[in-house]
C-alpha cells in the first residue's frame, strides 16, 4: 500500500472518541504478517506494536480517535490533499506510524522501533487511554526518546501547555421576569466579568527561545430555566492554557485570580504542560533531520503525559495545525512523503 491508501484505509474506518474498538483491530490484523503474537500488546482499544531486541528504544506514538463526524466521515482525494475526518488529527501521523512498522530497513536499524496506538485521546484528560496502556507497559519508559505524530505542519514543536477546565458559577435570585427588582439575574450579574475577559490578551511567555502563550477562554455557559423566570444561576466553563513555566497549582491559583469575582470556581478538568528534552543527543540529530524551524506547541498533547513519567518526547507529524477538527479537514499527500521520509532517517541513522 502508498501511505494514501493506509491514510485512506484509517480514515474509513470509523473510529470517534470511544468508538475505537474496530480501528484498534484492524491495526493488530494488518501488522501480523511482520510482528509476531508476542510483539503485540492489546491493552483495552489500544495496542503496542514492536520488537525488542536490547537495542536502545524508540517509541512512535499516535492516538487513533478522532472527534465527532462534521460530514466528512469518509476520505476524498482531490488534487494533491486527501479529506476526511482525521486527516489531520491525526491519522496521517498513524498511517505514516504503520508504513513505517512495515518496512524491513526499520527492523534492521541501529534501534528497537514501537508503534503505539492508543485510544480516546479527544476526550476529557482523564479517560486517556494512553496512561492505561504506560501502567500496562511499563517498558516504554525505558525509551531514549519518543515522538507524538501530531498535527504539526512538519516542524518539530516541543513541550506544550498545560490544561484546566473550570465551572466559573455566577449566582443570584430566582423572580418573575416581569419584576426582576425581586430578584438577581445572574446572567447578567455575569456581565462584566465576561466583558473584562473579553478584552484579555493572550501572555506571551518564553521558554529556552520557544514562545508559549498562556490563555483564559469561555467555552460554554449554562443559565435560565423559562423565559419568564429571572435565572438564579449561570455556570461558565473556563478554559486555561498555560505553558511549561506553571505547575498545575500554579496555574489554579492564577485561574481563580481570572475568575475573582465569581461565587463559586470548580476546577473540573486537568492536565499537566509537556517538558522540553533539552540536552537529549535524539532530539538534536531530528533537527538536523527535520530542521530548526522550531515551535512550542500552544496545544496540549500528550508531551506532558510522556514527560510528566521521565520520557522524553517531541511532536511531529504531517497533519496541519490549522485543519485540526475542521469539516474540511484534510492533508496534503507530499506531507505525508516528507514525514515518512524525516522518520526513516531518524530511526534507521546513528548518534555516531
Amino acid at each position: 500500500m502508498t501511505l494514501v491508501d493506509t491514510l485512506t484505509w484509517l480514515v474509513n474506518i470509523p473510529s470517534v472518541t470511544g468508538d475505537e474498538a474496530r480501528i484498534c483491530t484492524a491495526i493488530i490484523d494488518r501488522l501480523r504478517s511482520v510482528y509476531t503474537a508476542d510483539e503485540i500488546t492489546r491493552v483495552g482499544n489500544s495496542v503496542v506494536v514492536g520488537r525488542r531486541t536490547g537495542k536502545p528504544l524508540i517509541a512512535l506514538y499516535g492516538h487513533t480517535d478522532t472527534v465527532p463526524v462534521q460530514g466528512n466521515a469518509t476520505a476524498r482525494l482531490k488534487g494533491d490533499r486527501l479529506f476526511g475526518l482525521g486527516t489531520s488529527d491525526m491519522k496521517a501521523g498513524i498511517a505514516v506510524q504503520v508504513e513505517l512498522l512495515e518496512d524491513p530497513r526499520i527492523l534492521d536499524a541501529p534501534y528497537d522501533v514501537v508503534g503505539v496506538f492508543y485510544d480516546k485521546e479527544e476526550g476529557p484528560a482523564a479517560e486517556n487511554g494512553l496512561g492505561d496502556v504506560l501502567d500496562m507497559v511499563p517498558w516504554l519508559a525505558d525509551a531514549v526518546f519518543s515522538v507524538i505524530a501530531e498535527p504539526t505542519d512538519l516542524r518539530l514543536e516541543l513541550g506544550c501547555n498545560g490544561v484546566l477546565n473550570a465551572d466559573v458559577i455566577f449566582r443570584g435570585k430566582a423572580a418573575h421576569s416581569a419584576r426582576p427588582w425581586w430578584g438577581e439575574n445572574a446572567i447578567t450579574k455575569a456581565g462584566s466579568w465576561l466583558a473584562k475577559l473579553h478584552a484579555m490578551e493572550p501572555d506571551s511567555v518564553e521558554i529556552d527561545g520557544l514562545t508559549y502563550r498562556e490563555v483564559f477562554s469561555v467555552t460554554k455557559a449554562t443559565g435560565g430555566i423559562a423565559n419568564n423566570v429571572i435565572p438564579a444561576e449561570m455556570v461558565l466553563n473556563l478554559n486555561h492554557r498555560f505553558p511549561p513555566t506553571y505547575s498545575i497549582d500554579e496555574a489554579i491559583e492564577r485561574l481563580r485570580l481570572v475568575a475573582d469575582g465569581a461565587d463559586e470556581v470548580i476546577i473540573r478538568d486537568r492536565a499537566s504542560p509537556g517538558l522540553i528534552p533539552l540536552g537529549n543527543p535524539h532530539l538534536d540529530r531530528l533537527i538536523t533531520i527535520a530542521g530548526d524551524d522550531l515551535a512550542a506547541k500552544q496545544g496540549w498533547t500528550d508531551v506532558a503525559r510522556l514527560t510528566e513519567r521521565g520520557i522524553d518526547a517531541v511532536n511531529f507529524g504531517p497533519g496541519e495545525v490549522a485543519l485540526a477538527h475542521q469539516a474540511s479537514e484534510s492533508v496534503a499527500v507530499a506531507a505525508l512523503d516528507s514525514a515518512y521520509s524525516v522518520m526513516l532517517t531518524f530511526l534507521t541513522g546513528s548518534l555516531e
